[in-house]
């Protein structure tokens, strides 16, 4: 066994984040001879490696391997590797710690990785060692990417002879390794043309440099390994899509690789320019995204585009007969849930509403001193015995009142009197056999409790005031349910890019231009409550407390 020098006084870095200058990463190439092409079956007859950094040799490993049987003849005349030659050299189980060792914190690279990587991966499993599962590059899959129409095929040793490669392979270990490392450093230098300058860059490249799109990969050459927002951009310089990422580069990278959209084909097309915004973290990223989105409806987004579709479930407390409705806007008076996203969502809430409780459901305008006629006509729901009628005179006042109470206690956010009466309804349909209406009861329940949730989240934003809100180093300052700023390492950040659409008023519905955005904070406040250092001037309600919800069981049912 050899193993060359390796150069020590450059520390390999981290790959936590795989951003790294492809000019500071480490790679081991290796290559295997093997008695066969079953990794399970098999075994291997020689090893060959060499490291390289920033486009120098650093080290090399080599060693013959003894298989523990014979070679068959069809092997000894491709390698030239006999019985005899490997009768005294080390079993792999001996081979594999210096192994290990060799490749360390590197990044593998083979020409076709899966057959070496899975000899090696099987050889660990049978020595009984834990799986090595570090950073991978191929280079038959970036030589597919990046060179396919210059040769006739991608093996290595026409790529050698096309391009005329210091080493040539011959079927031995060492000589294929080097040669292999020849044409990695040949591959990075054609893949720079595409933005490639990063680890995760080339990694990812396996998978996006076949797109039909990936020309345009330069355009991501500027994108920063940062948080932030990208906007896609048409000729015409408008806005076709926005989007947030924690790392924008990676991320807009992405849209060239496996992600098979119907969309993604159609926007890439008319792409012309990515621009970003650069911010401290992820949620002042979305908080931004949704604002730029709210302000400019592109195209190409739907989430965040459909606020005008926004409606409330209101309860309209101050009439003489409360009755449950769907209004657009909420209005001065009475009981409100929502925003919602949906009329269909609001639909079902009132139908939740309306299924416990014996609301009146006639749309008739009953003033204080209604009184009616003699021959008025009871309603259908009141024939069926389950609202009450006021319109005809049936109803009764105190009973009446009763309900109205439930719905407003429900849409404060305890529902547990309307949700027990639902879940009884659903079980004894279910009982019945009746399984489609009992799912449609469900279906109700979940979207009540969903409106409730959102609907606090909300309200427990707008109870805060004024908020200065930290974790990890990080403090968002809130003002009206709106963020106004954000501090990061001490130091406040510039202006945030986009103004807020609205913001919160105590006692009053969040207005439907500014939800998005107070449900982004409202939910990642109540999702890390307990790790929230908080300062404030109202009332601090977060984490809030868990509504009931929709059990596996109930929505198998």
């Amino acid at each position: 066994m050899r193993v060359g020098a390796a150069i020590t006084d450059h520390q390999q870095r981290s790959f936590d984040e795989l951003g790294v200058p492809l000019a500071d990463v480490t790679f081991c190439v290796l290559d295997l001879e093997t008695t066969g092409g079953n990794r399970n079956d098999d075994m291997i007859t020689e090893i060959g490696a060499i490291k390289v950094r920033g486009g120098e040799c650093v080290g090399t490993f080599q060693t013959l391997v003894n298989p523990g049987r014979a070679i068959p003849p069809q092997i000894t005349v491709l390698t030239g590797l006999t019985d005899a030659l490997v009768a005294r050299a080390p079993r792999i189980e001996s081979v594999l710690p210096s192994l290990l060792d060799f490749i360390g914190d590197s990044v593998f690279v083979a020409h076709n990785a899966g057959f070496d990587l899975g000899f090696v991966r099987a050889a660990l499993e049978r020595a009984g060692r834990d799986p090595w599962n570090g950073p991978v590059v191929d280079t038959v899959t970036l030589a597919r990417r990046l060179v396919r129409d210059e040769v006739p095929n991608c093996k290595l040793s026409t790529l050698a002879s096309r391009f005329r490669l210091d080493h040539q392979p011959s079927h031995r270990a060492l000589d294929d390794a080097l040669a292999t490392a020849d044409l990695l450093h040949l591959l990075i230098e054609r893949a720079a043309g595409l933005g490639v300058l990063g680890l995760d860059d080339l990694i990812a490249l396996a998978k996006i440099g076949g797109h039909p799109h990936a020309a345009k990969l330069k355009l991501t050459a500027t994108l920063p390994r940062a948080p932030g927002v990208y906007l896609f951009r048409d000729a015409n310089d408008s806005v076709l899509y926005v989007g947030k990422a924690t790392n924008l580069r990676q991320r807009v990278r992405s849209y060239f690789g496996s992600d098979d959209r119907r969309k993604i084909g159609p926007m890439l097309r008319e792409m012309h320019r990515v621009t970003h915004i650069e911010l401290p973290d992820p949620l002042t990223a979305e908080i931004v995204e949704t604002r730029i989105i709210g302000s400019t409806l592109p195209r190409y987004n739907r989430r965040g585009t459909t606020a005008t579709k926004y409606c409330y479930v209101k309860l309209d407390t101050d009439a003489a007969w409360p009755r449950l409705s769907i209004v657009k806007d909420p209005a001065k008076a009475g009981e409100h849930l929502g925003p919602l996203p949906s009329r269909a969502m609001a639909a079902l809430v009132v139908d939740a509403l309306q299924s416990a409780l014996p609301l009146r459901r006639c749309t008739q305008r009953l003033g204080r001193n209604y009184q009616p006629a003699d021959d008025a006509p009871v309603c259908s729901a009141a024939q069926l015995g389950v609202a009450h009628c006021p319109c005809s005179g049936s109803a009764d006042p105190a009973a009446y009142a009763s309900a109205v109470e439930y719905a407003q206690r429900a849409m404060r956010g305890d529902a547990t009197i309307v949700i027990d009466r639902l879940r009884t309804r659903m079980r004894s349909l279910a009982a019945q056999q009746r399984f489609e209406e009992a799912a449609s009861t469900r279906d109700r329940i979940s979207a009540l409790l969903g409106a409730i949730r959102r609907t606090e989240l909300l309200r427990a934003l707008c109870d805060a005031g004024d908020a200065e809100v930290t974790l990890d180093g990080t403090t968002w300052i809130i003002g009206d349910g709106r963020l106004v700023d954000v501090r990061a390492d001490g130091r406040l950040t510039a202006a945030l890019p986009v103004e807020s659409l609205g913001r919160l008023e105590v006692g009053r519905p969040a207005p439907r231009s500014h939800a998005d955005e107070a449900l982004c904070l409202a939910k990642f406040f109540d999702q890390r409550a307990e790790r929230l250092a908080v300062s404030c001037s109202g009332i601090w309600r977060f984490p809030i407390v868990a509504t009931e919800r929709i059990s596996p069981l109930e929505r198998a049912a």
